[in-house]
């Protein structure tokens, strides 16, 4: 079985355009590790006890390897895995209520060091020049302690923090710059940051609408961002926004409005095009419209986390919240549904490994 893994993993790092080199016998330098090739799900795991999860399924398979880390390390992630990042051949767990950040070799999830100082509630990692970027909300009730903090990812330590306004969230990284959502933790705010990797300093902020979440680049480098507005609890509710922002200038070139009581998510970008998800819908966008689609492209459905990749919906059902959750697969084409897996609890991360 192991041999059979490897050949799909050959093929698909070709596909990908990763590099292979080849020596004179003829081998193939893959990547090797039981975790090739397939699909990665960060359970959170269940609030305030317990530990997060991370399950794997092989592409093409019918079952889930369940718990991967605590089944190679005997040892939890901790509390809350929110969200993992990859570099090379590493991947960094974050685990939000412990204050932790497992390393482990991506493909076979051995452990290799572990963070625990200088995280301060971190959520999401980008790696980008040689650095991590984490980002860190504080004291949720504190707006004013929240920061990046920079990783060293020579010898696995925090080595810098930059400060940031409240309520840092998903970043991504272009051109020597990070780009940081500001939602608001548990707060709103409508903020982008910019950080220059050269300095290790905002050097801008650019306003969007309220509570940005999904960052998507698109093929020519813009940063496509996904408001979702406020909610009606918040007693001032707006809707959601999607605004371009050109990063040679880091500023708003256009922005497309919702409806007041309208609140999008869950931006994706997939051969050309984004995507989002509204009311139990995910509707399909072009890089070029002036104006958002009216009709759904899939509807009724109810997704806790979405990605859309390759022409295929992943979309993930948290349940109850304290028993395990579904991944579930559609054809985007066909707009049927293809696989159906049990995952762990609170499945909140889909990624492809």
């Amino acid at each position: 079985m192991m041999s059979s893994k490897h050949v799909v993993a050959f093929f698909a790092l070709a596909f990908l355009g990763i590099s292979c080199s080849n020596d004179d016998s003829g081998d193939v330098n893959i990547p090797e590790g039981d975790y090739t090739n397939g699909i990665l799900i960060a359970n959170e795991g269940p609030f305030g006890n317990g530990t997060g999860t991370v399950d794997f399924i092989a592409n093409g398979a019918t079952t889930v390897e369940s718990s991967i880390f605590n089944t190679v390390n005997n040892d939890d992630l901790g509390n809350i895995v929110q969200s993992i990042a990859f570099s090379e051949e590493k991947a960094f767990v974050i685990a939000n209520v412990s204050n932790r950040i497992t390393v482990v070799d991506r493909y076979t999830f051995k452990k290799e060091a572990t963070i625990t100082t200088g995280l301060n509630n971190p959520r999401y990692m980008v790696i980008t020049n040689g650095k991590g970027y984490v980002t860190n909300w504080g004291d949720p009730a504190d707006d004013t302690d929240d920061y990046v903090a920079i990783v060293n990812l020579e010898n696995n330590t925090i080595e810098g923090n930059i400060p940031v306004v409240f309520g840092p969230e998903e970043l991504v990284a272009t051109n020597d710059k990070v780009y940081v959502a500001h939602q608001g933790a548990y707060g709103f705010n409508n903020k982008v940051s910019v950080i220059n990797t050269n300095n290790q300093e905002v050097s801008t902020t650019i306003t969007v609408g309220d509570v940005p979440g999904g960052l998507q680049l698109d093929t020519i480098g813009n940063l496509w961002v996904l408001s979702s507005g406020k909610p009606d609890y918040s007693g001032e509710e707006t809707g959601g926004v999607l605004s371009k922002i050109d990063t040679n200038t880091d500023s708003v070139v256009s922005s497309i409005e919702f409806g007041a009581t309208e609140h999008p998510s869950r931006l994706n970008f997939d051969s050309n095009k984004l995507y989002y998800f509204l009311v139990g819908g995910i509707y399909e966008i072009e890089t070029s419209a002036m104006s958002l689609p009216k009709t759904t492209v899939m509807e009724g459905l109810s997704f806790y986390a979405m990605k859309i990749h390759e022409g295929k919906v992943y979309g993930t059902d948290a349940k109850d919240f304290t028993s395990n959750g579904t991944l579930i697969i559609y054809d985007l084409i066909s707009k049927t549904e293809t696989n159906t897996y049990t995952v762990g609890i609170i499945p909140g991360g889909i990624y492809f490994n």
